[in-house]
């Protein structure tokens, strides 16, 4: 079960996490404006603006994989494979990030689908389990 709670923290911080090249590209974007922040993100082009996107696509995926993680240690369904999917899912989402930055569209939606994927199939597994 351990494995599934730092899965899950970490998943929770990926999205602090993906706020650094935000801040990197902001930077480089006459220093960071602390006053209006959002306003400076939305001015960012290329590699920020794909940066600032991927930030706001990791706040998107969290919850369905924090709900995955919290009905699988719920409902006592703590199997090998769940525990994959987590980790499948931190990994893909790190991989998602990195390659969204770097403007690779078609591998990155490649690794968004796999790593929604991951979450759905726990929900699943877990529902057909119980329902067995």
């Amino acid at each position: 079960m351990s494995t599934l709670i730092w899965c899950l923290l970490i998943a929770g911080l990926l999205p602090i996490a993906a706020k650094a090249p935000v801040v990197y590209f902001q930077n480089r974007d006459k220093g960071y404006d602390n006053r209006h922040p959002r306003q400076q993100q939305a001015r960012l082009t290329g590699a920020g603006a794909r940066a600032v996107a991927g930030h706001y696509n990791a706040y998107e995926a969290f919850p369905l994989f924090a709900a995955a993680v919290l009905l699988v240690i719920a409902t006592n369904q703590i199997t090998e494979t769940n525990i994959w999917f987590a980790i499948a899912f931190v990994v893909l989402r790190v991989i998602f990030h990195l390659l969204y930055i770097a403007n690779w569209d078609k591998l990155r939606s490649l690794a968004w689908f796999f790593a929604i994927s991951c979450p759905v199939l726990m929900i699943a597994q877990t529902a057909i389990s119980l329902s067995a």
